[in-house]
């Protein structure tokens, strides 16, 4: 036992979050989709050892997929099993839900884009949003009111002491 690697538990229930999105695109829906996954992925989330930065979602023939997304195995993990650490990874949305994703991305030019991976009741969710491209003057504004609002709140906390 001596020797392992601990990694620092999380207090939060987040697993892995992808901060590009919100630079990178304007967010509208928000939906939970569910993860299918093998034993050896869910014991490396919670070892938190998963990536979903580069990830993204695409359908295919009515189903929703999860691609790139990086999850390490452990060392300890069987020696029957060969991991493929980033394969394709289906994810569980209901009927409508399905159809109002395809139905956007196909008519509306929507992307799908996953925003946060985390555990609820003790299973893996996947929280993905309907996304449209930022281009680059949108994220300079984005910046721009970031650094304002930040600069408004100094001015305020100044004033008050």
């Amino acid at each position: 036992m001596a020797g392992k690697n601990k990694r620092k538990k999380t207090s939060s229930n987040t697993i892995a979050q992808n901060r590009r999105a919100r630079h990178d695109y304007f967010l509208e829906d928000n939906f939970e989709a569910g993860l299918v996954l093998e034993g050896w992925e869910v014991k490396s989330l919670r070892d938190g050892r998963g990536q979903i930065n580069e990830s993204y979602v695409q359908l295919h023939q009515g189903e929703a997929w999860l691609h790139g997304c990086h999850i390490s195995p452990m060392l300890s993990a069987s020696t029957h099993i060969h991991p493929d650490d980033i394969r394709r990874r289906k994810l569980l949305l209901n009927r409508l839900e399905l159809n109002r994703l395809i139905g956007a991305v196909d008519r509306k030019g929507y992307t799908i884009v996953p925003v946060s991976m985390y555990w609820k009741k003790g299973r893996a969710k996947l929280e993905i949003a309907l996304a449209k491209g930022k281009q680059h003057h949108d994220k300079r504004a984005t910046s721009k009111d970031r650094d304002w609002s930040r600069e408004k709140a100094r001015v305020m906390s100044s004033k008050h002491n």
